[in-house]
């Protein structure tokens, strides 16, 4: 669970190489917003998945400049995916240019999206699920924010797919969020927020050059333990590296997302609250608790107690699931504690179990643009 509403009141083939990127394209009052689209990838077994995402990029109302597939240390997948849209027979008549990279950082999302981040031409980066399908108005929508100078992010509402078909009964929509998707609590229409979600969101470029890139050493890692939260961690650095950045939910910026069967169980539901609270332990640790814990604190006492509540009044009128969902909240927060429990006491004595691209926190607004510089700057000399 990520995102903090600020508005209390409201409810809720041959492996292609890195290439260096070409000068952004400027924007704000000089023009319309130029996205660059990245999709990080790590897997065939979502083969399809992709193909549904890219063609969904390609149907935007308003166009994408390019779309980036950030393939994740896996060779097989990279060789295919570069035969496919090198050749052009992955991509429809209106699809923008795909480029098929590799990751060229450690394993896991968010040295992908950093390599997305280095490589892109867009004056807004923009990042969508492997599993999801974007809404014909996606980019539109969050296009439009962009024409206040002071939005550096824009994020949407992510709607589950279930696998089944249904809603599992038990399964409360204010946990949502174990699915990756938007849940109960958060703000409606546009509005200001701490943190965007990550696999439905978009930053405008000076974002990264004010605050560097995704920690490193953070969330996912394909299917290892569903770690998260680097989204978190980096919205909070922007904002402290620049005082007045504005970041939004726009809940019309829609894009849905494909929840596996695996992921309607209970079993993970325990599994994956129980890594939130091991990766809030971590940004906490970076950031400090008033703010690594600023959404937490509202989610908590308010958000929790009345889905528990409903819950209830569901079981005792009768309804399906009521019980089951209430049960469930109260699990999850219990598994969230004490995950966060445990990975603060791992991270006592310890390092910092991550780093942010290579720039320390307290770097200046022109270090951290020369960092990203460097980052392209090395790409270029990897090639030649």
């Amino acid at each position: 669970m990520n995102v903090d509403p600020l508005l209390p009141g409201r409810p809720h083939g041959r492996a292609p190489e890195l290439v260096a990127a070409a000068p952004p394209r400027r924007d704000s009052a000089e023009g319309s917003p130029q996205f660059s689209v990245v999709i990080c990838v790590y897997t065939e077994d979502r083969w399809e998945d992709i193909g549904a995402a890219v063609r969904s990029v390609g149907e935007q109302s308003w166009p994408a400049l390019e779309i980036l597939l950030v393939v994740d240390h896996n060779p097989a997948l990279l060789d295919r995916l570069a035969r496919v849209y090198e050749g052009g027979s992955g991509a429809g008549r209106r699809t923008p240019a795909v480029r098929v990279l590799a990751n060229e950082g450690p394993r896991g999302l968010s040295a992908g999206r950093n390599t997305g981040i280095a490589a892109s031409r867009g004056t807004v980066i923009a990042f969508l699920d492997d599993d999801a399908v974007a809404a014909p108005d996606w980019l539109r929508h969050m296009a439009s924010a962009y024409a206040d100078p002071l939005v550096m992010a824009v994020g949407g509402r992510t709607v589950p797919r279930w696998a089944s078909g249904h809603r599992p009964a038990w399964f409360p929509e204010e946990f949502d969020w174990v699915v990756g998707c938007a849940y109960r609590g958060l703000p409606r229409g546009r509005a200001p927020v701490r943190n965007v979600l990550g696999g439905n969101s978009s930053f405008r470029r000076t974002a990264f050059d004010e605050a560097g890139g995704f920690a490193v050493g953070i969330g996912r890692d394909g299917d290892r333990r569903p770690l998260g939260c680097e989204e978190t961690e980096f919205c909070i650095r922007l904002a402290q590296a620049r005082p007045d950045a504005v970041l939004l939910m726009d809940d019309r910026a829609v894009i849905q997302h494909k929840v596996p069967a695996v992921r309607e169980r209970f079993r993970y539901f325990r599994r994956r609250t129980y890594a939130e609270g091991l990766s809030k332990a971590q940004v906490t640790r970076h950031v400090g608790v008033a703010k690594g814990l600023e959404s937490e604190r509202r989610y908590t006492t308010r958000v929790l107690p009345a889905g528990v509540a409903r819950g209830l009044r569901d079981a005792l009128l009768g309804r399906r699931g009521g019980a089951g969902r209430a049960g469930a909240i109260v699990t999850g927060v219990t598994a969230a504690a004490a995950g966060y429990a445990v990975g603060a006491l791992r991270a006592r004595g310890h390092d910092s179990p991550f780093r942010t691209s290579d720039v320390p926190p307290s770097a200046g607004r022109h270090q951290r643009g020369a960092a990203m510089a460097d980052v392209r700057e090395q790409a270029t000399h990897r090639r030649t």
